[in-house]
């Protein structure tokens, strides 16, 4: 066995260890399984809400974004940043009432303020469609890792699935506690290993970062400013909001706020999260530094870009030590994706239809169901379906859709109904996909407006006609039960 193989090996035992660990001295009941008895603190909770900064998908897609198309790759950059300012006002409401009512998901704030279990089960079926390919693209990435990073001596395949089962134990046992305990470990490793080569590799392989850029603008031309359609300045700035807009859709990302001690723990997140976000800068310099260095990678060979540059550079050991961080990567937010998918199961489609459960009962259902979820996921990894990767690309277009009744309902003078906000996500969502699969745009469907019109993204369009929708069956229903104002 290789170093670097021995290093991966040891990186995913310590992960698995620290998951068992967690959940020494703590009861794994309902609310202490899925937001740890709400007892966070601000470090524990700003390392979840970082570790929805780096997952595989920043780790390989950033680096591979840059490699493969310049600019366009910093909108990874702006939304993030963009959300947590939004943050900084939402979320304490949104803790407040979910401590105030023991919620523990995101359908069951829906379901508790519009006082509609239909509400619920929608949303919870959204998210579900949602998660399970983003799951599908943290046990890629892991695969991807794995296999470049040991030369191909454990195969794609088999790093997903023992990286599958090494989450599922934790998960069960542990729940989110296993998550956060991870996440320190994760974010430690990542941050010491992607600052090093952001900063490394361009002062080796070109003599600086301005150098670097110098030597990219002169070979490619045009590489590193927006191009005039596609992924133009108009596509970078609607990515950007509604990207930022639904960056607290995602359901695990709202457990991760529920599990905080105090409101003001997100204000103080809120503040330094932006900061920290600047570190994603040196991931795109070290996509950047491939350019010239290891030419050719098209399509989705650009993610392996960055393990590529590693592999040529450095020795095994090393190579071993960023795969390990590369490998937390996946599994933090995996387990997230993995417990938050398994509790929808339980609490918000099981509960649905059995009201009278208990929460032991909910949460033996839950710890049944991560092996399933799991096994789901892997199952589309290794296969490759084209529906996964195209319900991927749709998937922040569904969870932005849930976006304007949430906002609504912290302003119960808005007169919102729960037949609004259902009637706009149905529809929100039922645009996003129509719009994806069909790979309509813009573009396509009004030729007549201006280049850079035409490149917005679609999912604006469809969270354009949520809020139409939305406020016109509000208007028409309003008569009836609206928000919970309380």
């Amino acid at each position: 066995m290789t170093s670097t193989l021995i290093i991966l090996a040891l990186a995913t035992l310590f992960a698995l260890g620290l998951g068992l660990v967690a959940r020494s001295g703590h009861d794994m009941g309902l609310e202490s399984w899925t937001v740890g008895n709400r007892g966070f603190g601000a470090i524990l909770v700003f390392l979840l809400m970082a570790g929805e900064i780096y997952t595989t998908f920043t780790f390989l897609g950033a680096s591979g974004f840059a490699y493969g198309q310049g600019a366009p790759a910093y909108y990874i950059l702006a939304y993030g940043s963009i959300a947590y300012v939004m943050g900084y006002f939402l979320l304490p409401a949104i803790w407040q009432y979910g401590r105030d009512h023991h919620l523990v998901s995101q359908p069951d704030f829906f379901a508790h303020k519009y006082q509609s279990p239909s509400l619920g089960v929608l949303v919870t079926l959204v998210d579900i469609i949602a998660l399970i390919p983003y799951l599908v693209l943290q046990l890629t990435g892991l695969g991807i890792i794995v296999a470049v990073a040991g030369h191909g001596a454990i195969g794609k395949d088999t790093a997903i699935i023992i990286g599958a089962a090494v989450v599922t134990i934790y998960v069960i046992v542990s729940g989110i506690r296993g998550s956060a305990w991870t996440a320190v470990a994760k974010d430690i490793m990542i941050l010491a290993v992607v600052m090093f080569l952001g900063i490394y590799l361009p002062f080796h392989l070109y003599g600086g970062i301005g150098s670097m850029f110098d030597a990219i603008a002169k070979a490619k031309p045009g590489f590193l400013v927006f191009p005039a359609a596609g992924n133009s300045v108009w596509w970078f700035v609607s990515t950007v909001l509604l990207t930022a807009l639904g960056f607290f859709m995602w359901p695990h990302t709202l457990a991760s706020c529920y599990a905080a001690r105090e409101a003001k723990t997100f204000r103080k997140n809120a503040i330094v999260l932006p900061l920290y976000q600047l570190i994603l800068l040196f991931v795109y310099f070290v996509g950047f530094a491939a350019v010239l260095q290891i030419p050719g990678l098209k399509g989705a060979a650009t993610n392996l870009a960055l393990f590529k540059l590693v592999v040529a550079q450095f020795p095994p050991w090393f190579v071993g030590v960023v795969g390990a961080a590369g490998v937390l990567t996946a599994l933090v937010p995996g387990s997230m994706l993995t417990m938050t998918t398994a509790t929808l199961i339980s609490r918000n489609l099981y509960g649905a239809i059995n009201p009278r459960a208990s929460d032991d009962q909910i949460v033996f259902i839950a710890k049944c169901a991560v092996p399933v979820v799991m096994a789901i996921a892997v199952y589309f990894t290794i296969t490759g379906s084209s529906t996964i990767v195209t319900l991927l690309l749709v998937g922040y277009s569904f969870v932005t859709q849930m976006f304007p009744s949430l906002l609504a309902s912290l302003f119960p003078r808005l007169g919102v109904t729960r037949e609004g906000a259902f009637a706009g996500i149905v529809v929100g969502v039922a645009l996003a996909a129509w719009l994806t699969f069909s790979h309509a745009s813009l573009g396509t469907l009004m030729p007549f407006l201006p280049a850079g019109i035409r490149d917005v993204n679609v999912g604006i369009i469809a969270l354009i006609g949520n809020i139409a929708v939305l406020a016109g069956v509000s208007l028409a229903t309003r008569g009836r039960q609206a928000i919970a104002a309380e």
